[in-house]
Parts: C-alpha cells; structure tokens; sequence
C-alpha cells in the first residue's frame, strides 16, 4: 500500500507553513516590543548608569564570544564542519594561563614590594601567559584534527559530528581527572587586578570600566582584525579560501590541502587560547566546564552572523554579548535566565534567517 502524501494535503500543509512562520514572526516581535515598552516607557525600571554598565559588560563578554566564534567559521569554511571541541580547546587555554600566573607568582625577585615575577614585570607576566595559553590550545585544535577529524574527513557528515562531541566530552573529564573539578581562582598582576578601573559619574553614581574589561576588548577586536588581514592579504589565506572553495582543485594549483587544514586548526586554536586567558584574567573562575557554555554561545555567535563568514562571525558575537548583558532588564526578566535568551535567539534566526545577518559562506560544491 502506498504511504505516501497525497498532493493535495501536501500542498495544504506547505501553503500552512507558508503563512504560520510570518505570523509567528510577527506575533514575536509585538512581544518583544510590548515587554520593551513596559520596561523602558512605563515602568522606567533602570537608569542610564545601569544601562552603562550592562552595555560595558555586553561588550567585553561579546569581544570574547566573537574570538571564539571565528574558531566554528575557520573549520566550517574549510571542512563544512562544527568542532563542538573548540569550547573545550578554548578552556585548555583558561588553564595554561592559570597555572603561567601561579608559577609566576611563587617566583620571589625581591623581599620588598612587589614581592613576585607577577607583579615585579606584569607585562612580561601577561605576554608569558597569553603565548603558553594560545600555545597549548592551538596544538589542541592541531592534535584534534590529526585524531578525530581527519581519519573521518571522506566519512558522511554526521560522523564528524559525533566524533567532535565525543572529543568534547573526551577533554572535559580529562581536564578533570586531570587538574580537578575545584574552581580555580586566577590571580591577576597588579595592573589587571579585577575590581578596579576608570570611573565615570552617570546620574550621580559612579560607573567603573575596568582595566581587565578595556584590556580584554582591545586585545580580541586587535585580534579579530589580524586575522581578517591574515585571511585576505597572505598567502596562507589565499590557501585556506580556495580549499574552501574547492579541495581537489585547490590541490591541482599546487596547493597542500592537508597542511592548510592543520594550519587553520592552529589558528583557530590560537584564538580560542587567547580567548581563555581573556577569560580567566576577566571573570577570575577556571574549572573544566568553563569552556563549554561559552563555546555553544559561540556557536550561536557564528550562526547568527552567518557560519562560514568571517564578519559575521565578529559581528555576531558583539550582538550576542550585548542582548545577553542588556536582554533581560529590557524585557524585564531574570537575569538568571540570560542563557535562554542567548538560546532562544539561536532558534529565531534558524528559523527566520538561517543564513544569519550577514549570509552563509558556502562554495556552489557545498549548496
């Protein structure tokens, strides 16, 4: 007996799926728009120097998520991909710069303050810390795709998809068998201490801007725009954008497709090094679920500016900072709940942009 369809009910439930998802749509943003009335016309709930400091917050924690953000579209661009692992090589990182900052603090070079290597040469201190961390996560990245990616790489794309989660969960316990499952305390230089920072007077209370918040935005939007220089203007980015676009032909040209690969899990790698120091020095707290969280926002990040696209992938995780940090006093719920509304944009662009803000990157061989 045929099962199948028949084309008239088909046909009606696609016209149906034609016209739900607008008016979802539409219903959604007259929510979004009444709660935001409620709160910033009627209500009047926060003043200028709350919203200050949140849009501060939003824009440190987004300078992060962009960071690693560019991981997901490096190895996506290249391999049609998700390393649902870069969170974890993101949190590799975290503690490289933790344990660099703890063998530099029980170094003595004086009995006088300050006391410590940290204190005594903090930029040095920062600089050490920043390159183990960057380091050991990018042959984390490098390590990955030598093990679990590249023996998959003609494999059907579930399988790599399996094997990245599988690797996530690999180095979460073995980062806890490993250092613990305690939080660790990250214990700044000095200069970096957290807590203190500019002040500026706004409605009469003083906003502070931190030095580790200035510090941690300056270095990833640098960062952020080193790489976008490396991807357009050398040589190794001309490689890695036509493997992207097409592997046998970009073999053909005389290019190693494999060595581009590994050299773009080193980057990516890098990146998320530098964005787990960016981590500890900021928020303070290292343990071995400290990247996971993070790396799916970072997802959300890149897919809501546009997977496989570089700007997109900036662009989206500043967006996703802000409405995660200034979300929930404008709507006027829990900030406890800014996970979900990080999560609840995922599911809003998937299904009105999935193509994100700016649009997918995809060679014609990947549509």
């Amino acid at each position: 007996m045929n099962e199948s369809v028949p084309l008239p009910i088909a046909r009606k439930g696609s016209q149906l799926l034609k016209y739900l998802r607008p008016t979802f749509g539409v219903v959604v943003l007259l929510f979004i728009l009444y709660r935001l009335y409620s709160v910033l016309v009627i209500r009047h709930e926060y003043g200028a120097d709350t919203w200050t400091r949140l849009l501060i917050t939003g824009l440190i924690i987004g300078g992060v998520y962009a960071l690693i953000a560019i991981g997901y579209t490096l190895v996506y661009g290249i391999l049609f991909m998700i390393n649902f692992a870069h969170g974890e090589v993101m949190m590799l990182g975290a503690y490289a710069g933790f344990f660099v900052f703890e063998a530099l603090k029980s170094i003595k070079v004086s009995s006088e303050p300050p006391l410590n290597f940290s204190n005594a040469n903090p930029v040095i201190s920062i600089i050490i810390a920043f390159a183990v961390g960057m380091t050991v996560s990018a042959l984390s990245g490098f390590l990955l795709e030598k093990i679990a990616y590249r023996p998959l790489r003609k494999a059907p794309r579930l399988v790599p998809l399996i094997s990245a989660i599988g690797a996530s969960i690999f180095l979460q316990n073995a980062a806890q068998l490993l250092f613990s499952p305690q939080l660790r305390d990250v214990t700044n230089p000095e200069i970096l201490r957290r807590g203190i920072g500019w002040k500026i007077l706004i409605n009469g209370s003083n906003v502070i801007i931190p030095y580790t918040g200035v510090f941690t935005f300056a270095l990833s939007i640098l960062l952020l725009i080193g790489l976008y220089i490396i991807v357009r203007k050398t040589k190794l980015g001309r490689a890695m954008r036509a493997v992207a676009l097409d592997k046998k032909t970009a073999a053909l040209m005389g290019i190693d497709v494999d060595k581009t690969i590994s050299q773009t899990f080193l980057i990516s790698g890098a990146l998320a090094g530098a964005a787990g120091v960016m981590w500890g020095i900021h928020n303070g707290l290292v343990y071995y679920f400290v990247g996971f969280i993070p790396g799916i926002k970072a997802f959300t990040a890149a897919v809501l500016g546009g997977i496989g696209n570089l700007p997109g992938a900036m662009l989206g995780g500043l967006f996703l900072g802000l409405i995660e940090s200034m979300g929930p006093a404008a709507l006027g719920i829990n900030f406890q709940l800014k996970d979900v509304l990080a999560f609840a944009i995922l599911i809003l662009v998937l299904t009105f942009r999935p193509s994100g803000l700016l649009g997918e990157v995809l060679s014609e061989e990947k549509v």
